[in-house]
């Protein structure tokens, strides 16, 4: 266990602060504790601590009263999350209260929060793909965004870094627009899968269908377990299987005697010193107590999500800063992005009535980008690109459920598996608009009297584009495919479904257009690092919780390297 910093009077001065214990927090936490600092995680929300508070990990759909559908008062509980879909009885614990941590709308957005030790690392799809040149020069390339300040050279040595800790199962490919990563062995595709590849790759050269890059062992990795194939990732994975902060990279950071976690602590500024230039801490709100208490760094990094690092930053004025810390370009706040998502097909697959597969694989397949690669795959249609997830599956007694029938030939008619189907879903990229924000707003306050975010975003004409070529293309393969039964779908749904927000604190390499400099500093108060979502300057179409480790790893060591040099 670590330790706990629970009297909030005491031990107020460390060598580095971490805001948030999620998925980048947890790798800035273990880098820098591994290089010797002492280090105070502040955590907003609970504690949980790793099997332990898992309640629900071994729940089966009986041992629920309501087979995993909420009451009406955790719906009200969960009322913007829930939007989403992806919050039910048996996960409701990990999601953010929704009416304590309200926010404003000026275009609907559908904000995701896990305030809990772990955050959303306790919840996410684990779907790790890496960027490559043809997103780190995007921006550069059609003049959309400002330039990254990094390529792919400078970030692939820490690809791999957290790849051989975290564990990513998958299979080499060979593409250069998206680089194969250091890999675990790949779980298998079903037959169906298989059949899908093969139809896809002969009919659409160029084309290629892989199983996901899955942060899933597939094999034991230090001391943690391999995927028992249960598909209940979302409640906490008993065997440390998935990768999470909390089975991974804070046991790490623990295990070197430098981690302090502080949890109920809200992270409500940081603390800028004018004679110096530098930040010196963080203030906090004690959730429970609502006393308010600074703790000193040396070194500050914000790891509270993309949107939460915002607005501390938007909260943290002072005479220097009275828009923001760092907010000397004025473009924080600015530039919000996510995936379009859930815009695809489905269809029945013929044949197969002889063969099935064995548990619930936790992970489904990937069609790689292929439009927009070269001139050869040029559109004039729409800029940037898309990929497709998905998975093919065969009904089973579940089907049932909705069927009339009842007596004996009807429950054994439930143990014959029904047709294969198959289906894809599109996501793809957002451009980096100034004009998809997020503002403080002070006429709405949260539970601590904080004002809350205001969100104003939007996919426009681009991302329309992109989910109608989605569409016409999804139909098109499952055609080529031999399928019947072929329905196409798009939810035209908000941005934030696709939980993967980025953006609002970009790097670039002009201090007058961007907050934060190639080594995820903010320019102007160098010793305060973002290495979350909001650092994000473009979006790429590939999920992006790699990318963040691996940034964060790499700031990290070169903000140890700094302090070692005296330039911090």
């Amino acid at each position: 266990m670590p330790n706990f910093n629970i009297d909030a009077q005491q031990d107020i001065t460390y060598d580095a602060i971490v805001i948030g214990s999620g998925i980048s927090g947890g790798w800035a936490a273990k880098e820098l504790c591994e290089n010797g600092l002492k280090t105070l995680v502040l955590e907003r929300g609970r504690i949980v601590e790793h099997v332990k508070d898992y309640p629900t990990m071994n729940n089966d759909p009986w041992d629920l009263d309501l087979r995993g559908a909420m009451k009406p008062e955790d719906q009200q509980k969960h009322h913007l999350a829930g939007r989403s879909g992806f919050v039910g009885e048996n996960n409701k614990h990990f999601y953010a209260n929704d009416l304590e941590n309200p926010y404003t709308e000026t275009k609907p957005f559908t904000w995701v929060r896990a305030h809990q030790m772990g955050g959303r690392s306790l919840l996410w799809g684990k779907q790790c793909y890496r960027w490559s040149d043809l997103d780190f020069e995007a921006n550069l390339r059609d003049g959309h965004g400002v330039d990254w300040p990094i390529r792919y050279a400078d970030l692939a040595p820490w690809y791999e870094h957290v790849e051989k800790f975290a564990g990513i199962s998958g299979q080499a490919l060979g593409l250069p627009h998206l680089p194969d990563s250091h890999f675990l062995p790949p779980m298998e595709l079903n037959c169906v899968e298989q059949y899908a590849k093969e139809q896809i790759e002969q009919h659409f050269p160029g084309r290629y269908l892989t199983i996901g890059r899955v942060a899933h062992l597939t094999e034991p990795l230090n001391g943690r377990g391999k995927c028992q194939f249960r598909n209940r990732c979302d409640r906490g994975c008993p065997y440390g299987a998935y990768f999470s902060s909390n089975a991974v990279t804070l046991p790490a950071a623990h295990a070197t005697g430098n981690l302090t976690i502080r949890p109920f602590s809200i992270a409500q500024s940081i603390v800028y010193d004018d004679s110096t230039g530098k930040a010196t801490g963080v203030r906090v709100i004690d959730a429970e107590t609502h006393d308010v208490i600074e703790y000193n760094a040396r070194i500050i990094f914000c790891n509270a999500s993309t949107l939460s690092t915002t607005r501390i930053l938007l909260n943290s004025t002072s005479a220097r800063f009275p828009n923001g810390l760092g907010n000397d370009s004025g473009e924080l706040g600015h530039n919000l992005m996510d995936h379009t998502f859930k815009v695809g097909a489905m269809a029945t697959v013929e044949g197969f009535e002889d063969q099935y597969y064995k548990g619930r694989r936790p992970n489904g397949i990937y069609i790689p980008r292929y439009v927009n690669l070269d001139d050869a795959t040029r559109t004039d249609q729409f800029v940037r690109g898309f990929g497709y997830q998905g998975a093919a599956s065969r009904a089973n007694w579940s089907a049932g459920t909705n069927d009339p029938g009842f007596g004996a030939d009807f429950k054994d008619g439930l143990f014959t598996p029904g047709p294969w189907s198959f289906f894809i879903t599109g996501f793809g990229e957002c451009l980096p608009y100034h004009d998809n924000q997020v503002t403080l707003d002070p006429n709405t306050l949260d539970a601590w009297g904080q004002p809350v975010l205001n969100l104003d975003c939007e996919f426009k004409e681009n991302e329309k584009a992109i989910n109608y070529q989605i569409r016409e293309d999804a139909v098109e393969m499952l055609q080529r495919m031999g399928c019947t039964d072929i329905v196409s779908f798009d939810n035209e749904h908000v941005p934030g479904h696709g939980v993967h927000e980025m953006g609002t604190a970009r790097m670039g390499r002009d201090p007058e257009s961007s907050v934060l400099n190639g080594n995820n500093q903010v320019h102007a108060v160098q010793n305060v690092f973002v290495t979350d979502g909001a650092c994000m300057t473009s979006s790429s179409c590939v999920n992006p919780s790699l990318t963040y480790m691996a940034l964060t790893a790499r700031a990290a060591n070169y903000a140890v390297e700094a302090l070692k040099s005296q330039t911090l």
